[in-house]
């Protein structure tokens, strides 16, 4: 299985790939989408849309997880973090993937052990679970951190799915389990 994480953002989107096969984990590729630091919001979005569709089209990932937006001291770059967000979920719901959502606490937490992690620890620990021979990018050690949390999120859904017959098709929905 195939996983493409992202890590939304206006001036840079990462996207971390990685393959699943049982409990391992491997490492495809990674990286950023630049949209510049100034210009006007459509065309930026166009590229964090065309950018994400580029990356689907290149590794046909099985299914796909992005960090959800938090709310920040400011309401206009939450506002403009979610536009981004929003294009790079049109292009992954656009080539009929599965989109998983998740904090970044749960992504820490599933990375590192603890959702207060800096960043500097999810890239110290993406690198070593994935066994790369330096550290990521921040953006995109927080892409891959995605892919992970969903990795593992998987493991304990097809557990729970496993221990009730009557219910095999649990999965997450908008981070609940339905």
């Amino acid at each position: 299985m195939i996983i493409l994480g992202i890590d939304p953002g206006l001036r840079t989107t990462g996207f971390g790939v990685i393959e699943k096969h049982g409990t391992k984990l491997r490492y495809i590729a990674s990286g950023t989408i630049k949209t510049g630091l100034e210009g006007a919001l459509p065309p930026r979005l166009k590229v964090i849309l065309n950018g994400v569709g580029e990356i689907v089209s290149a590794y046909q990932p099985t299914c796909a997880a992005i960090e959800k937006v938090f709310v920040n001291v400011n309401p206009q770059s939450t506002l403009l973090l979610g536009q981004a967000r929003g294009a790079a979920i049109t292009a992954l719901v656009g080539a009929d993937l599965d989109v998983a959502e998740y904090t970044a606490v749960q992504v820490k937490q599933a990375v590192v052990g603890t959702g207060k992690a800096a960043k500097a620890q999810v890239q110290d620990m993406v690198a070593r679970l994935l066994k790369l021979p330096g550290l990521p990018g921040t953006d995109a050690a927080d892409a891959l951190g995605v892919a992970i949390c969903h990795a593992h999120s998987m493991d304990t859904l097809s557990m729970i799915g496993a221990l009730s017959p009557t219910a095999p098709t649990l999965r997450m929905k908008r981070s609940r389990l339905v």
